[in-house]
């Protein structure tokens, strides 16, 4: 096993948590020494690619106030700083459900306008889109889209100029206690020999393999829901072309520009998620979702959601994409997506991060902004006191 020059800080996961943590730590704190590894052969392939490529604005959570709140905050920072990135140019609707509602129309307006939300009754040639005996009301809102594409072009431009190592198709298997408060990881490569890189810090940024590591790694203390999840892929007729919609809450389905291949993302709440487990080490997920079969069921989401929005039904399906999303079993009835943060305490330095949501990038800063963490030459100066 060979083994790699000491690190300040390795992080697991190319994804677009783990390239902007690798980002912040080089130039934010100073580090000098920062790895990022990823099992695949590109950044932000995985689940930074498949899936709604919403950029929240809080719309989506009406039961959970912190999630909205924390959306609508987030939201202007994240079109200030990737701008190249986000999709504007859309009209965003979200249409309140008569029946089966978890909220109604009153509730949801009311909700918004408190937290300081844009929202306001749509036109009436909006409306006259969708089935009044089903649909209460229709709110015109502010959401947009994001080109995942355009934020890999980002990673790998600020990853660059930042000088962080890069590692692809190379898997981190194990993480142990090293000496003097270090941690080893040890790393897969693909097609080469194991490899051992030592590190002050780790940073476990890998979504649904959180748990999926030997060595010394304890697992998160907070359960973790897993599914596997049908994004369709949709060529919208022309009187959706430049449109979002949500209908909430409850039947809950979407329609979202997904601008990195000009198509819409379908998703239904019934007939997105296709099978879940509870998370726990040696259940790999991402083995469950390369046996999966991947059968569409995007036949009977657009025959569900055409009842609503007829025109819907003179769309063309173009792909899906199938992934696993991760989300906390502790926010399964109010819908909120805070993020995971944990220091374990078994493994000094060793952090596991999670965001339900692209815009929780910002709360993971600020979190990390608390944390009191040294650089090595920083331990080097106080050796020398």
């Amino acid at each position: 096993m060979s083994t790699t020059n000491a690190q300040d800080a390795v992080v697991i996961g190319g994804g677009f948590y783990g390239a902007a943590i690798a980002v912040y730590l080089a130039k934010q704190r100073g580090m000098k020494q920062v790895t990022l590894i990823e099992r695949e052969s590109s950044l932000l392939s995985r689940a930074s690619y498949n899936n709604q490529a919403r950029v929240h604005n809080g719309y989506h959570y009406p039961r959970s106030y912190t999630t909205a709140y924390r959306s609508r905050i987030n939201l202007p920072k994240f079109v200030l700083d990737w701008p190249e990135a986000v999709k504007q140019d859309f009209t965003k609707l979200y249409a309140i459900a008569r029946r089966n509602s978890k909220v109604t129309a009153n509730q949801f307006e009311r909700f918004y306008r408190e937290i300081g939300a844009k929202i306001e009754l749509a036109s009436p040639a909006l409306r006259a889109l969708f089935e009044p005996r089903l649909i209460e009301e229709v709110f015109l809102v502010e959401e947009y889209a994001f080109d995942s594409t355009k934020l890999a072009q980002w990673a790998l431009r600020e990853l660059q100029e930042s000088a962080v190592n890069v590692r692809l198709q190379t898997q981190a298997i194990d993480i142990c206690q090293g000496a003097d408060q270090s941690l080893n990881v040890i790393l897969a490569p693909h097609g080469k020999e194991k490899e051992l890189i030592n590190s002050r810090y780790v940073f476990n940024c890998t979504y649904s393999g959180l748990n999926q590591f030997g060595g010394d790694f304890p697992g998160t203390r907070t359960g973790l829901k897993q599914e596997i999840t049908e994004m369709a892929l949709m060529q919208m007729p022309p009187a959706l072309n430049d449109l979002g919609i949500t209908v909430m809450d409850g039947p809950f389905f979407s329609i979202m520009p997904f601008p990195a291949r000009n198509l819409h993302t379908v998703s239904h709440v019934r007939y997105t998620p296709h099978m879940h487990w509870t998370d726990e080490p040696g259940t790999n997920p991402y083995q469950k979702l390369d046996k999966y079969p991947r059968d569409t069921r995007v036949d009977r989401m657009i025959r569900d959601i055409g009842r609503y929005l007829p025109s819907v039904l003179d769309s063309n399906y173009a792909d899906s994409l199938f992934e696993v999303k991760t989300i906390l079993t502790k926010n399964e009835g109010d819908d909120g997506r805070p993020i995971l943060f944990e220091k374990h305490e078994s493994l000094p330095g060793c952090y596991s991060i999670l965001g339900g949501k692209i815009d929780n990038i910002y709360d993971v800063l600020e979190k990390l902004e608390t944390e009191n963490l040294s650089r090595s030459d920083d331990t080097l100066s106080e050796h020398a006191k």
